[in-house]
């Protein structure tokens, strides 16, 4: 964490000890949101039911998210975020664990609902408490790397996922993901929390929030408006490229399980992490000489991705596909950071929490809460999981990046006017 400032006091330390902590527990908590996808062939196998009703269950998990994503953004501008972040980590870590036990679709609907509950409060209030550690010239590194969770937690979930299935069963993979988080929650109590806004000029500390009228003010900042336009179609994207990709190369090209797990778990880890550092870094060195460094990041990469994951899911061969995939998955990682921090900072710092959960709501409700259950729905209809996946998943970027080259011109027209 060179990149993000010098540690010259045991007081100074406490932002980069609040970052470690803060992305261990991300890294959790996308590792319990991709062990449902890691173990799908087993456990429609054992529950018999279609590709329809499994993305039901990611459908649920996200509508466990996102509806309750404003009511954490709320209270996180207002109440202790410690114990909102402690009382979601137990929340999700025990959905996790009962998972493994149910024995009906119904039950096991439930309790993704359950973790979805759980994984808001985290969600939605984390990166608000980041962006009051660290200042506006190291924000953006910051972010990248409590984004980094990501693709390495979702890359252990495919991956531990996959092999737990194989060899224990699908459910030992929800029992050994859930126990660590009700551990995990009560080391969240020993971090120092900051004060909102503790990292920007005082005149802009002392501001207060307003009530729930918050949200519908959030639609007068024009540039939030259009980086959560952009976050939704690309988020559609990645929900049923997320859920479905392992099942594609299992089904489509004759991988096992397991192996398809470790194929796209590893690439998801190595993409992620070079992607997500190499966008972060580029994104702020060229948001600090340009102003406009973040947008272009965002615009660039999903018009790239398009062509790619439509190659990924076009060609017949596998060494073809598994190359479309990886190029995909890198170019996409390339916005983690900056469209987070872009989030956080074109609202006031008073107003952090409720954009997080206004973006979260927006992208899940608009983004991958339908993705996967559509995907599924037409494979279902066409008899054919690779023509589902080329009708939805390029095409959502390319909205994407419409969004947010409409983002690029609109700042550049902002920082003229100035």
């Amino acid at each position: 964490m060179f990149w993000l400032e010098r540690v010259n006091s045991p007081k100074a330390a406490w932002p980069l000890v609040s970052l470690t902590v803060l992305g261990g527990l991300n890294l959790l908590d996308y590792l319990d949101r991709q062990l449902l996808a890691a173990v799908l062939p087993p456990l429609q196998a054992e529950m018999k039911f279609g590709d329809e009703q499994a993305g039901t269950i990611a459908t649920a998990f996200m509508l466990g998210y996102f509806l309750t994503a404003p009511i954490f953004g709320y209270l996180g501008d207002r109440l202790s975020r410690r114990a909102l972040i402690a009382a979601g980590v137990f929340v999700w870590s025990l959905g996790t664990l009962l998972s493994g036990h149910c024995g009906t679709l119904g039950a096991l609907i439930f309790f993704r609902v359950l973790v979805g509950f759980g994984e808001a409060s985290f969600g939605t209030i984390s990166p608000g408490w980041i962006a009051d550690l660290f200042p506006a010239a190291r924000r953006n590194n910051a972010i990248s790397i409590f984004y980094l969770a990501i693709p390495v937690g979702s890359a252990l979930g495919y991956i531990l996922g996959g092999i737990m299935a194989a060899r224990y069963g699908w459910r030992s993979a929800f029992l050994w993901a859930g126990y660590p988080g009700l551990v995990l929650a009560v080391g969240v109590f020993f971090l120092p929390e900051p004060t909102r806004g503790a990292s920007e000029p005082d005149g802009i500390k002392e501001q207060k929030p307003v009530g729930w009228r918050v949200y519908g003010q959030l639609i007068g900042f024009r540039s939030y408006v259009l980086v959560v336009a952009g976050y939704i179609a690309q988020t559609f994207a990645l929900g049923g490229f997320a859920f479905w990709a392992p099942t594609f190369l299992h089904r489509v090209h004759g991988m096992d399980v397991e192996a398809a797990g470790k194929f796209f778990g590893l690439s998801l880890v190595v993409t992620g992490l070079v992607a997500t550092l190499l966008g972060g870094y580029v994104a702020t060195a060229w948001q600090r000489r340009t102003g406009t460094g973040y947008a272009w990041i965002l615009a660039l990469s999903s018009l790239a991705a398009a062509p790619a994951a439509y190659a990924a899911f076009a060609f017949g061969d596998l060494a073809a596909a598994k190359l479309g995939l990886i190029v995909a998955m890198a170019l996409l990682f390339l916005a983690t950071g900056p469209v987070n921090t872009l989030i956080l900072e074109t609202v006031p710092p008073a107003m952090r929490a409720c954009a997080m959960a206004a973006s979260i709501f927006s992208i899940h409700l608009l983004g991958d809460l339908w993705s996967p259950k559509l995907v599924g729905y037409l494979s279902d209809q066409w008899g054919d999981l690779q023509r589902a996946t080329l009708w939805v998943l390029p095409v959502s970027l390319v909205v994407s990046a419409f969004f947010w080259g409409w983002l690029v011109w609109h700042t550049d027209r902002a920082r003229a006017q100035s």
